[in-house]
């Protein structure tokens, strides 16, 4: 587990150090994205290792050092900062950041750090769609409408962010595909499709 993975280093360090990597532990995680250079040119990306105050990426075009950069990372969303330093095929970057998000963000990478031993649906039995469109509903059963956004969403079950964190075990409607929530993490639930979906029925309810 990663539960401790991004915590700060004792405050006996020196203060001049303020780079981020100094300040938090990456962990490993696999998170394609798309970022912008300064010179506005978009490029295919992929996340290496990841913490709240920095993240080591490959990409084919590297941006030069010191260069801010801008990325949308899956799971994640938008991040910006600057290039500290780069390889022949990866660079990391600084997470410019208020501490608010920071925490939020070190919530999201343990989510994803440790969704498989978390038991999430999203489970590598299952292939997991990119939804397009990512806002949507959630139905309970007296007809309450809860607005949520898709996170994840495989054949077996979706991670959904919502402010409203409903009890385990409660029935839900996505779509026409009935559910229950299996999990609380931090900013959403995980639910469970009563059967597993084929990839037709989610094609059909993401498109509409």
């Amino acid at each position: 587990m990663y539960a401790n993975s991004f915590a700060r280093p004792s405050m006996n360090r020196p203060a001049q150090q303020p780079q981020a990597a100094e300040t938090y532990h990456r962990v490993a995680v696999t998170l394609p994205g798309r970022m912008m250079l300064n010179d506005r040119t978009e490029h295919d990306c992929s996340v290496v290792e990841m913490s709240p105050g920095d993240v080591l990426l490959t990409a084919n075009v590297l941006p030069s050092l010191n260069e801010r950069v801008i990325a949308y990372i899956d799971h994640v969303g938008r991040i910006e900062g600057h290039t500290l330093s780069r390889t022949n095929n990866s660079f990391v970057m600084s997470i410019n950041a208020t501490e608010r998000k920071r925490d939020k963000l070190a919530a999201q990478l343990t989510w994803i750090a440790n969704r498989h031993e978390l038991g999430l649906p999203e489970d590598r039995r299952h292939v997991r769609l990119e939804p397009r469109r990512s806002m949507t509903e959630l139905t309970l059963d007296n007809g309450r409408q809860i607005a949520c956004r898709i996170i994840d969403l495989s054949l077996s079950g979706a991670a959904l962010d919502t402010d409203v964190q409903l009890p385990l075990g409660t029935p839900v409607r996505l779509g026409s595909m009935r559910a229950q929530v299996v999990r609380h993490f931090s900013d959403g639930i995980a639910i469970e499709f009563a059967a597993a979906q084929s990839r037709e029925s989610l094609t059909e309810f993401l498109a509409n």
